[in-house]
């Protein structure tokens, strides 16, 4: 089922979200929406918080690896992170129209349980290790304009007040 995407300035998308306590149908259920909801979207990540579901949960699918498919991991977390960075543009479905360069690490290794409650542990650069690393931010009610630097972030947030009055009027 495709779900809504919450948007910038809805509250949940700043609320840490909570572990899954346990992995049901619910929860897998809650994972097909999201992959469905995320290339319904054309993206490459969802997280539950942007769906209005505060739970751990989270969607990958770079499409670097052809055929790999998307990626869901439950209560995710990062484990370790390169000390080298990346400087690479970066955009949000919860933000649509802003995108904006912004530094991570180059490579991450993510700790997570995946959908029949397995342990998962992923070793990501490139595209993978970002996606993954805006992912988990969701899960802790960060965005990647929180991110920039206070100037490209007051620019960025002008931009998409404008994105809005233009979509109202």
């Amino acid at each position: 089922m495709i779900r809504e995407i919450r948007l910038f300035g809805d509250p949940v998308l700043r609320e840490p979200a909570e572990p899954v306590a346990a992995i049901d149908d619910r929860v897998r259920a809650l994972v097909a929406d999201l992959v469905e909801t995320m290339y319904e979207a054309d993206g490459v990540g969802l997280a539950a918080p942007q769906v209005g579901i505060g739970l751990r949960v989270i969607v990958v699918d770079t499409r670097e690896e052809e055929g790999s498919g998307a990626l869901a991991l439950i209560n995710p977390r990062i484990a370790d992170a390169s000390v080298e960075t990346d400087k690479v543009e970066e955009g949000c479905l919860s933000i649509p129209g802003i995108a904006e360069i912004v530094e991570r690490p180059a490579r991450v290794v993510v700790e997570a349980l995946d959908p029949d409650g397995e342990p998962v542990r992923i070793e990501a650069d490139g595209l993978s290790a970002r996606a993954l690393q805006h992912e988990v931010d969701h899960l802790d009610g960060v965005l990647f304009l929180d991110r920039l630097s206070a100037l490209k972030r007051k620019m960025a947030l002008q931009k998409w007040r404008k994105l809005q009055e233009e979509d109202a009027g």
